[in-house]
């Protein structure tokens, strides 16, 4: 018989993946549940990791052109009514506020007092809201483009949430355009796609998929909706990022009306755009093992940790001096224009104390005892290799070395996600293949199954809604050219065998 191997997070990933990940989420202390229902508490390694994102696609939205604004929490009715499909598609997940102030009653217990003139949404989107404001701001075409983003918290009343993946409020950003011509907007909306994928790609390390969203799965109101998708270890598609083409639908509901340089008056043409705090949960589970969350050192919330080991009392002042002094001079050194940060723990509790960083995911793992300090030495593990690999390594050495070590595991992750994607990605033309590839084989307790299907399709909703009902899959997106090798290859529907002329990604998801 096999020895078990012990593994720091129980269940594993191939025994209960669900169950996995929030085991995960526990372990590495990024979140914790509220007393809300479908709300969480985000902890400071988690909220550090969220900054670290939030950063960097900050910084690449400014290099866009668009300037960070904010609008308000509270959206009147009214205002969601004025787009009949947007609101439709959110008016199941609004939370409503009906009345304002508390009072005591009779008994001394607080009580609503009176109702609103007008009940306010607390904002699903903003697109309604922000509207009202571009109406105001653009008269011209001089005006043009108004390119706005907001950082805020969002609440949809989800009715089963999931930590990170999709809970009542969570933290996000949403940019809204407003162009003269409908070719500019057009343009932004795949410009501000690429943007996304520059940060799932090269800095969370997780491959994506791009392409175009079906009619049944676009953004309500919109007249496109695009999207990046990434395949998680479990093989299902999370949708990492969108942006969409509204066209001139909100520019009508809300006014949003400019005189053109011919001095007629038209409809702006506008996009909206957003990602979330779900990416952390992709991140998860993309990197995860069974030891706990694995962080690309682009976001990662530290990047080393020191780890002096202290034996004997008399040592510690020669070793926190030691450790103290590296971790000063890690601290200079420039990683993707950001300083490296560190952390340093000193705690007095055996091996427990590097299990915690490895389920916590930080790069590096750096053991600095007496025996290394005459040896001018380190004892450095990586966290995208087994926790018993680790090796000496000269300080001098180390320090120079260490922005190409983190570079080599940003890569090697990204590697491992792709390589991970291609073997679960497969092309299906046979229907009875396609559904016998998306059932398990025991329904009753549902092993991790499937992957990304490029089937052909039709392009009718009948045959879309249908895969979705009997087997719960869905058309993640109708890829870009050059995206998969046989996007633009025609071949008989999936669903009902008529001519289709293109293949397109099916998955289940998130």
């Amino acid at each position: 018989m096999a020895k078990q191997i012990k593994t720091a997070i129980t269940p594993t990933r191939n025994e209960d993946y669900p169950k996995w990940y929030q085991q995960v989420i526990k372990h590495s202390e990024l979140a914790e549940r509220s007393p809300v229902r479908g709300c969480m508490v985000i902890k400071p390694w988690g909220y550090a990791l969220w900054e670290k994102i939030v950063r960097e696609l900050d910084d690449l939205f400014k290099a866009t052109g668009v300037k960070n604004a904010y609008f308000p929490l509270f959206i009147p009715l009214s205002f969601l009514e004025k787009e009949a499909e947007h609101v439709e598609g959110f008016a199941t997940e609004c939370a409503v506020v009906t009345h304002h102030r508390l009072e005591k009653d009779q008994h001394g217990a607080l009580k609503p007092a009176g109702p609103l003139n007008e009940p306010l949404i607390v904002r699903p989107t903003s697109e309604t809201i922000i509207g009202d404001s571009f109406s105001k701001w653009i008269s011209s075409y001089r005006d043009l483009p108004v390119l706005i983003n907001q950082w805020a918290n969002v609440v949809r009343w989800e009715m089963r949430t999931r930590m990170f993946l999709r809970t009542s409020e969570f933290l996000w950003q949403e940019g809204h355009t407003a162009h003269a011509t409908d070719k500019e907007a057009i343009e932004r909306t795949q410009l501000m796609l690429d943007v996304y994928a520059n940060l799932v790609e090269n800095f969370l390390a997780v491959p994506v998929i791009r392409g175009r969203k079906s009619p049944v799965e676009r953004f309500p109101g919109a007249r496109d909706t695009l999207s990046i998708e990434a395949m998680m270890q479990d093989r299902k598609a999370l949708q990492a990022g969108t942006s969409h083409f509204l066209g001139q639908n909100f520019s009508k509901a809300s006014n949003i009306k400019f005189q053109s340089a011919d001095e007629k008056e038209e409809y702006a043409w506008t996009t909206s755009w957003g990602a979330s705090t779900r990416l952390i949960g992709g991140l998860i589970m993309t990197h995860g093992d069974d030891d706990g969350i694995i962080l690309p050192p682009k976001v990662a919330s530290s990047h080393v940790v020191l780890l002096p080991i202290i034996r004997k009392t008399e040592d510690k002042p020669s070793v926190m001096e030691y450790v103290e002094s590296l971790a000063k001079e890690i601290k200079d050194i420039r990683y993707h224009h950001r300083n490296l940060e560190v952390e340093i723990d000193d705690r007095d509790i055996g091996g427990a104390r590097g299990w915690d960083w490895i389920k916590k995911g930080i790069p590096l793992r750096v053991e600095i005892g007496p025996r290394d300090i005459e040896n001018n030495s380190v004892f450095v593990g990586r966290r995208d290799k087994s926790h018993k690999e680790k090796v000496s390594i000269k300080r001098n050495h180390f320090t120079a070395q260490i922005s190409g070590i983190l570079d080599d595991m940003q890569k090697n992750l990204y590697d491992r996600a792709l390589s991970f994607r291609k073997t679960h990605t497969t092309t299906i033309s046979d229907n009875q293949a396609f559904n016998q590839y998306f059932t398990p084989e025991n329904p009753e307790k549902p092993e991790i199954h499937g992957g990304f299907s490029l089937s052909p399709w039709c392009g009718s909703e009948k045959c879309e809604m249908k895969i979705k009902e009997d087997l719960k899959v869905t058309i993640r997106c109708i890829p870009f050219k050059g995206e998969t090798e046989n996007a633009d290859v025609p071949g008989d529907c999936i669903c009902c065998g008529k001519s289709a002329d293109k293949h397109v990604v099916f998955a289940k998801a998130y």
